[in-house]
């Protein structure tokens, strides 16, 4: 059985929303959405990728858009190994990124931009790099006591992670209506537009980021 068959059956198991652990995506990364998260191109679709074992600073958190920056850095438009462990309740694949053989998640973390998300994984490698990143205070861990994602977000401090479903719902068949910077009404539609829709024309500087006008 071919490597390139087990890719496209891995595809459109995702697609379907059936389990898909043990199988790996192989595709070029077109967006990053923070720091944990990311869209990469497999076979001429579009799948939206969480990175495992890891939660990284909410957009509107201190050193969120620095951990974004950090991930787009290492992937965008890159070509990446996904190992795939589940799909999750927003429709991601859940899985563990590499590039040209480098665990992403793991230098997230090193870099002092990722917690180590403990509720869904206890792994040595990842809370040792954590360790050594806050022993030095390395990115994030600069302030003595800076608050984890899951926390900022149950606090109601930002609507990043209940929205993404909702903005999505918003704007569902749009994709086509309109085509540039200045027919946007928001930045939540020109993510929209940019992630759900494939316009990527709005990330001139393929930053990530759409209409920075818009989106600052």
């Amino acid at each position: 059985m071919s490597h390139f068959w087990l890719t496209g059956l891995a595809l459109l198991l995702v697609v379907a929303g059936v389990p898909v652990s043990a199988e790996t995506l192989i595709g070029r990364v077109v967006s990053v959405q923070d720091g944990d998260t990311l869209t990469l191109r497999v076979a001429g679709r579009r799948v939206k990728v969480r990175l495992a074992g890891i939660d990284a600073p909410e957009r509107d958190q201190p050193f969120g858009d620095k951990s974004r920056r950090s991930l787009s850095q290492m992937t965008l438009n890159r070509t990446v190994n996904v190992a795939v462990q589940k799909i999750d309740d927003y429709g991601r694949t859940i899985g563990a990124v590499t590039v040209t053989g480098s665990n992403v998640e793991a230098e997230q973390v090193r870099r002092g931009l990722a917690w180590v998300y403990r509720q869904y994984t206890h792994d040595a490698q990842l809370l040792a790099l954590e360790a050594e990143a806050r022993a030095v205070r390395r990115g994030l861990w600069a302030d003595a006591n800076p608050t984890p994602p899951w926390d900022w977000r149950h606090s109601g401090q930002t609507e990043e992670t209940p929205t993404r479903r909702s903005i999505s719902e918003v704007f569902v068949g749009r994709c086509g209506a309109k085509r540039t910077c200045k027919a946007m009404t928001s930045c939540e539609e020109a993510r929209f537009y940019l992630q759900e829709c494939g316009l990527s024309r709005l990330d001139g500087d393929q930053d990530g980021t759409p209409c920075e006008a818009l989106c600052r």
